[in-house]
């Protein structure tokens, strides 16, 4: 069984940063894939960021340029380095892990935090 424990989550100013991290605890192979996903208020969840076993990574459109996915393997920790934050960033941000990196990226991962709530305002 793995466990997925995100922070870093909380209210910053539009334009701002904030860093979630994704703590993952027990039978974790640093195989696996590993993504951020988030969901807003009325919308279905969506894929954010990707990086796979070998370190390629992937971003969706609208966030590229602004957030980077970075992982530490010594410490089982992966990362979202998110800047120039906008509003419609606002969501809950939830950390996910996957041996196959296409069931993944499809939202159907074997292994889910429990999120950690992001609010952009102006």
């Amino acid at each position: 069984q793995v466990q997925l424990v995100e922070s870093g989550g909380g209210s910053v100013q539009t334009g701002g940063s904030l860093r979630l991290s994704c703590a993952a605890y027990g039978y974790f192979y640093t195989t696996y894939s590993m993504g951020w996903f988030r969901q807003a208020p009325g919308k279905e969840r969506e894929g954010v960021a990707f990086i796979d076993s070998s370190g390629a990574t992937s971003y969706k459109d609208s966030i590229k340029g602004r957030f980077t996915i970075s992982q530490d393997n010594t410490k089982n920790t992966l990362y979202l380095q998110m800047n120039s934050l906008k509003s419609e960033d606002t969501a809950t941000y939830y950390c996910a892990a996957d041996p196959l990196r296409a069931r993944l990226f499809e939202g159907g991962a074997k292994y889910w935090g429990q999120g950690t709530q992001v609010t952009v305002s102006s």
